[in-house]
C-alpha cells in the first residue's frame, strides 16, 4: 500500500483546489457572458426587452447639486435627439460649476432614456441613472527638494499637514445600454441585471442604462480649488453587451467589498486600474497568471518554511545572504508603505518580511529561554563545516564591499541634491531601498560564491526556489499591470538574471550522494568515493 508524507497530502489538496478555483471561474465567466434565454411555454413567466419593439429614444443628461430633486433644480448639460442605442459618439463640455461645489460641494450627472418628443420626468417609459461627478479625495503631497528649497521643514510640515479630503472632479462620463435582446425567467433574473431593470407599464423591461463607475482613476481626478469656475467634461456613450453590464456591476460590487474589509481608495484604485488600462486579451491573460501566482505563492512560502524549520545547520548557506534578505525585505516593506502602494502588493511584502526575520533565528540558532521570569536568548554552536562556509562567505562579501557601499552613499547624495522628496523620511527610506533595488542582487551573489567553492547546491530549497523562480517570472507580467513604484518593478526583472545563475550552477554542479544534503546529511556516508565530475563545456 502507498503512503503519502503530510507534506505531500497538503500539496495533492492545495492544488485540488487550485483546479477547483480555475474551474469554477471559467464557469462563472461563461455564466456572465451567456445567461440562459428564457424557455417556459407559458410566456407570461418570461420578461423581454422594450428595445425589441425599435422606439424612438431620445438620451438626455442634466447636473445637479443632489442626487434627487425635481425638474426645477437640474441643469440641462445635453440632449441627443436621435438616440440610436448602437451608436457610439462622444463629445466635450465645459461645465460651469456652481458655488456650493466650487466651495467643497458635489455635483451629479443624471442620464435620462426616454421616448422621442416626450419629456423624462414623470414619464414612465424612462429609464435613469445617477452618478457623482465630484470625489473626495485627499490631494497628492508635493515633492520638494530637501536642500535647496528653502525652509524645507515648513514645506515638509505643510504637505503632510494635508490630510484632509477635498472635492475632486471626474474628468469623463461614460455611459452605455445593453443592446442584447436577452429574455429573462420573471422569477429568476440575475442580481447584478435586476438592480438596473425598470419594467414598462406593459411588461416588458425598458433599456438597462449602466454608467460606468469605474473607468475613473485617481490620478486623472482633478482637484476643485477656489479659482476654478468651469471645468471640461468629456461624455462618451458605448453600448454595451449583456456581459460586460454583469462584468462591470460585479467588479463594482467586488470594489465596495475590499472597502467594508478595510481597503482604502488607493487600493481599490490600483484594483480598477487593471480592468481600465488592460485589454481584454491580456486581462483574460492576467486572470488565469494571477491564480498560478497565487498557487506558486502557497506552495513557496510552505516549502520554504518545511526547508527552515527542520534545518539545524548552516553548512553551504550564505548566513550574510540571510541577514541581507532580512533587512533588504524589512526595508522594501517600509518603502512600499511609504508610496502607499496598493495591498495586492504589501500583503506578500508584509508576509515575505516575517518569514525573513523568522530565518534569521534559524541561521544563527536562536533560542529564546526564561530565566525566572526574565527572557534570555542562546546561541548553538556552530561545527567546522559551517566555520569553512562562513569563511567562504566572509570572503565574498569583503570583495562586494568595495564596490557596494560607495555606490550606495553616492546615490543617496545624489539623490538628496538632484531629486526631491515628500520628507527626510522619504528620502532615507527611498536611498535604502535604491541601495537594496539597485545592489541588492550583489548580495546574492555570497550564496553563488559558496556554491563555487564547494562545487555543490545540494544545501539550498530548490523546490521552494523553483516555486520562487515561477512566481518571479510570472511577476515580471504583473510589472506591467499593477500599480507599483518604478524601482520595484526594474527589482522584478534583475531577479530573472540571478535564478538563472542558479539554474546554471544546478546544471554545472549535479548531485553527488557523497555530499551533505539540505538537511546536513549524506545519502553515503560511509564510503570515500571521489566527487561526481563536472561538466565539460
Amino acid at each position: 500500500m502507498m503512503k503519502f508524507s503530510i507534506g505531500t497530502v497538503i500539496n495533492y489538496i492545495v492544488l485540488g483546489l487550485f483546479v477547483a478555483y480555475i474551474l469554477h471561474s471559467v464557469y462563472t465567466l461563461y455564466d456572465l457572458f451567456f445567461p440562459a434565454q428564457c424557455k417556459h411555454a407559458n410566456k407570461q413567466k418570461c420578461i423581454g426587452p422594450y428595445l425589441a419593439t425599435n422606439p424612438k429614444l431620445e438620451l438626455h443628461v442634466y447636473t445637479s447639486l443632489g442626487s434627487g430633486g425635481s425638474k426645477k433644480d437640474k441643469k440641462l448639460l445635453w440632449k441627443v435627439d436621435n438616440f440610436t442605442v448602437e451608436s457610439s459618439f462622444e463629445r466635450d463640455f465645459n461645465v460651469t460649476l456652481p458655488s456650493k461645489t466650487i466651495n467643497n460641494g458635489t455635483l451629479y450627472a443624471h442620464v435620462f432614456v426616454s421616448p422621442k418628443g416626450k419629456s423624462p420626468f414623470g414619464n414612465q417609459l424612462t429609464t435613469v441613472q445617477v452618478s457623482r461627478l465630484t470625489v473626495y479625495a485627499i490631494p497628492q503631497a508635493k515633492y520638494i527638494n530637501l536642500i535647496n528649497s528653502g525652509n524645507s521643514e515648513d514645506q515638509t510640515k505643510k504637505s503632510k499637514a494635508i490630510e484632509k479630503p477635498v472635492s475632486h472632479w471626474k474628468p469623463s462620463l461614460s455611459i452605455g445600454v445593453v443592446t442584447d435582446l436577452q429574455t429573462f425567467d420573471r422569477y429568476a433574473i440575475p442580481k447584478d441585471v435586476y438592480n438596473y431593470m425598470r419594467i414598462s407599464p406593459d411588461g416588458s423591461y425598458l433599456p438597462l442604462l449602466y454608467i460606468d463607475e469605474i473607468s475613473y482613476r485617481l490620478k486623472d481626478l482633478q482637484e476643485i480649488t477656489s479659482n476654478i469656475t468651469e471645468i471640461p467634461l468629456h461624455v462618451e456613450y458605448k453600448p454595451m453587451s449583456i456581459g460586460k453590464l454583469r462584468l462591470l456591476s460585479t467588479m463594482q460590487e467586488s470594489i465596495n467589498a475590499l472597502k467594508t474589509l478595510g481597503f482604502n481608495e488607493k487600493d481599490t484604485d490600483d484594483v480598477k486600474g487593471i480592468f481600465i488600462d488592460t485589454s481584454f486579451y491580456l486581462l483574460a491573460l492576467t486572470f488565469f497568471v494571477s491564480a498560478f501566482h497565487l498557487l506558486f505563492d502557497v506552495l513557496a512560502f510552505k516549502n520554504d518554511i518545511s526547508f527552515w524549520k527542520g534545518r539545524d545547520s548552516m553548512i553551504g548557506l550564505s548566513t550574510r545572504a540571510v541577514v541581507w534578505r532580512s533587512v533588504s525585505q524589512s526595508i522594501i516593506f517600509l518603502y512600499l508603505m511609504d508610496e502607499q502602494t496598493s495591498l495586492l502588493v504589501l500583503i506578500p511584502a508584509g508576509i515575505s518580511t516575517l518569514i525573513e526575520i523568522w530565518k534569521v533565528t534559524k541561521a544563527f540558532k536562536i533560542h529564546f529561554v526564561w530565566s525566572g521570569w526574565r527572557p534570555g536568548i542562546e546561541f548553538g554552536a556552530v561545527s567546522e563545516s559551517e566555520k569553512e562556509t562562513e569563511q567562504y562567505d566572509s570572503t565574498a562579501m569583503n570583495y562586494l564591499s568595495y564596490v557596494l557601499y560607495p555606490l550606495c552613499i553616492g546615490g543617496a547624495v545624489y539623490s538628496l541634491v538632484y531629486v526631491s522628496h515628500k520628507s527626510w523620511y522619504s528620502w532615507i527610506i527611498g536611498s535604502l531601498v535604491n541601495g537594496v533595488y539597485a545592489f541588492g542582487f550583489l548580495f546574492m551573489l555570497p550564496q553563488l560564491f559558496v556554491n563555487y567553492k564547494l562545487k555543490s547546491v545540494a544545501h539550498l530549497p530548490w523546490r521552494a526556489f523553483m516555486y520562487k523562480a515561477f512566481n518571479t517570472f510570472i511577476d515580471d507580467v504583473f510589472a506591467f499591470i499593477i500599480t507599483m513604484p518604478t524601482a520595484h518593478r526594474i527589482a522584478c526583472f534583475r531577479d530573472d538574471i540571478v535564478f538563472v545563475v542558479y539554474l546554471y550552477q544546478r546544471w554545472l554542479y549535479p548531485v553527488d550522494k557523497k555530499r551533505v544534503n539540505e538537511y546536513g546529511m549524506s545519502y553515503d556516508e560511509g564510503s570515500d568515493g571521489k566527487q561526481t565530475k563536472q561538466h565539460q563545456d
